[in-house]
């Protein structure tokens, strides 16, 4: 699993080298005849060795965890893991991910990451109106939807309002409730060419049909600000639960208005999140969320972001106000306007790859391949063929190809002719869901014919242009087989092997044992005079724990908290420091709040049944198991070390 892990960690630091003749390489260690380099070795230690050793006891360490590594590899070669289907498709996708970045066009991506980065420093708010059609459609269902999108435009140019055209003609399904409006935006939040068209209008312009893989779009641009930057905040949340009862909503609505009162009389905001609010995973860092807004990963739901940013000052808070999640008041602790493009590009860059703007690349350095590789384009008159020979059966299962009559040139690239019976072997080996008129079909599926083809032919020559794509190759083919064969032989052998897992944990029973323990009810409050309500009540047997929380809060959901279960004294931060007893104890503090335990049971130390403790368990199991295959490894496959190279390192 490390070594997967660290594989697609690796992809995103790619180095383009540009070819160079190398000199043999020492060999470091052999395994079954099969040689691994000096230079491989060493890139693996520096990539999982932040502050790399080279005396003898340091390399010594890890070529024994780096032969494991290899013999595993070595293992499930030979049981012919590498040519599973399902592994052989997943090494075929990772090297497409992997060459992705080497078939680009770096200046048209240094481009669109400068575009993107100028956007960002300002939000747009527009409406649109969509017209759907399929981004494969027949010329004339094109120009059908096309020109009931001029239709609307015009309707709005004569006066019409924008949101009731949309309201009722857009095929948007919430444009029936927002009447189109979507709010505000920022880059990569909409698809390319919408963005591309909002960010060039002016404030109340009104687009020309704008084609996206949707359909087309008339947009409006409404409102445009100035980025708002990121901001870091605390909130203290009430929370309910999803489609809650009004009872439910008031009775959260009751909690965060004393909340509110609470901090109003000058109570910390921190102290309040620390005892109330809802949010496990703010809380006890007093309520604060990482940083939030333009330019980052972390977004937050419009109503919470507009109360955040409507803060003036850090420090400041809100008034309690609703979402979906519940209740809440947010402080601003510090506000940042958008980054610099230095701090910004990386991360900029990333999403140009995945997004739309990736294909602009792609057609960009196709362009230039056929520029520097003498392309010639032969398919107008050989792709008439084509439309007339194919019919509508090629969109169901049983289509069978026709048969060529002559097999001409379609087109050149790099001296070599790409013919018409290639393209038509291409045709009958996909498999067409969508029906569309035979012309489109044709031209469309020729254009992503050629383009797959010129690529394929660059993707060809990769592993000798650049030594660090072909280590990229290697390291996810080791990658692959390293975890799928890890899971059959350890992982989930472990899990599955109930017999064997039960003989271990007999066998080692003595190493899964509880420490004294305690079954206790906590009752917590910020006021003494609760807990000792809570201690006076807990002598009557008939009442429960619920029972005793409900009547103490009857005036206020903030009197007292309780809650219940086993725990190990000295695991708990609360009554690690009391010595407990059956029945009630002493009322004491800690912190912003009063304690009072009632233990029903000391549970005296012993061993922790199987169930207990089988994570653990099942984790040491796993470590036995791989030890003893390892075991059977280093007999089965011959391995050789060259200590004399090994210790060459650093040298």
């Amino acid at each position: 699993m490390y070594f997967k892990l660290l594989f697609f960690i690796a992809a995103g630091f790619i180095s383009f080298h540009a070819f160079t003749q190398k000199v043999k390489e020492p060999i470091v260690m052999t395994i079954d005849g099969n040689s691994i380099t000096k230079e491989e070795f060493l890139r693996v230690y520096l990539k999982n060795n932040e502050h790399p050793k080279y005396d003898q006891a340091s390399l010594d360490e890890y070529m024994e965890l780096f032969k494991n590594f290899k013999l595993k590899v070595a293992e499930a070669e030979a049981l012919g893991y590498d040519t599973l289907p399902a592994l052989v498709k997943e090494l075929k996708g990772y090297d497409e991910q992997l060459a992705k970045p080497y078939l680009i066009d770096s200046s048209k991506t240094n481009d669109l990451v400068k575009e993107a980065y100028n956007r960002m420093k300002y939000e747009i708010r527009a409406s649109h109106i969509l017209i759907k059609v399929a981004p494969n459609a027949s010329p004339a269902d094109t120009l059908k939807a096309y020109n009931k999108a001029i239709e609307l435009r015009n309707k709005i140019l004569k006066g019409e309002n924008f949101g009731d055209v949309a309201a009722r003609f857009s095929e948007d399904p919430s444009a029936k409730d927002n009447k189109g409006d979507l709010g505000f935006f920022t880059v990569f939040q909409m698809v390319y060419p919408f963005e591309s068209a909002a960010y060039s209008l002016k404030q109340g312009e009104i687009s020309m049909p704008i084609r996206s893989s949707y359909g087309y779009h008339l947009i409006q641009s409404t409102d445009k600000r100035d980025a708002r930057g990121t901001i870091t905040a605390a909130h203290i949340m009430i929370a309910f639960t999803k489609n809650p009862e009004r009872s439910e909503i008031e009775q959260a609505k009751a909690k965060i208005d004393e909340v509110y009162q609470k901090l109003k009389e000058g109570e910390p905001f921190e102290k309040l999140a620390r005892l109330y609010s809802d949010d496990q995973g703010s809380k006890n860092s007093g309520g604060q969320l990482p940083a939030f807004g333009t330019g980052t990963t972390q977004r937050m739901i419009g109503v919470f972001e507009d109360a955040a940013f409507a803060l003036k000052n850090d420090g400041d808070y809100s008034e309690p106000f609703q979402t979906d999640f519940g209740f809440h008041i947010v402080k601003r602790i510090e506000y940042k306007p958008l980054d610099s493009f230095e701090n910004l590009q990386a991360d900029i860059l990333q999403k140009v790859k995945k997004g739309d703007r990736g294909k602009l690349s792609e057609e960009a350095f196709i362009s230039n391949l056929k520029k520097a590789n003498k392309f010639k384009d032969n398919s107008k008159k050989n792709l008439t063929w084509f439309y007339n020979n194919i019919d509508s059966t090629i969109f169901t299962k049983g289509w069978n190809a026709p048969t060529l009559s002559k097999n001409s040139w379609l087109f050149q690239y790099n001296k070599k002719k790409y013919d018409m019976q290639s393209f038509l072997d291409y045709l009958a080996n996909g498999t067409y869901r969508n029906k569309m008129p035979i012309h489109s079909f044709v031209d469309y599926y020729y254009e992503q014919w050629q383009s797959q083809q010129i690529m394929n032919d660059e993707k060809d020559k990769l592993v000798e242009k650049y030594p660090s794509y072909k280590a990229l190759l290697q390291e996810y083919h080791d990658g692959v087989l390293l975890y799928e064969i890890m899971k059959d032989k350890v992982w989930d052998k472990a899990i599955k092997d109930t017999t064997g897992l039960q003989e271990f944990y007999n066998k080692n029973i003595s190493k899964y044992q509880w420490p004294q323990r305690v079954k206790a009810i906590i009752y917590s409050s910020d006021k003494k005079s609760m807990v000792e309500e809570a201690n006076k009540l807990s002598a009557i047997d008939t009442l429960t724990m619920s029972d005793i929380k409900n009547q103490i809060n009857t005036d206020s959901q903030l009197n007292i908290a309780a809650e219940e279960g086993k725990y190990i004294q000295n695991n708990n931060s609360i009554l690690s420091s009391v010595t407990l007893k059956e029945g009630a104890n002493e009322i004491f503090q800690s912190g912003d709040k009063y304690y009072f335990i009632m233990v029903e049971e000391i549970i005296p130390a012993g061993p922790k049944q199987l169930n207990e403790a089988k994570g653990e368990i099942i984790q040491d199991y796993q470590k036995y198991l791989e030890d003893s295959w390892l075991k059977e490894l280093n007999q089965k496959h011959s391995v050789t070390i060259n200590k004399d190279v090994l210790y060459s390192i650093g040298e």
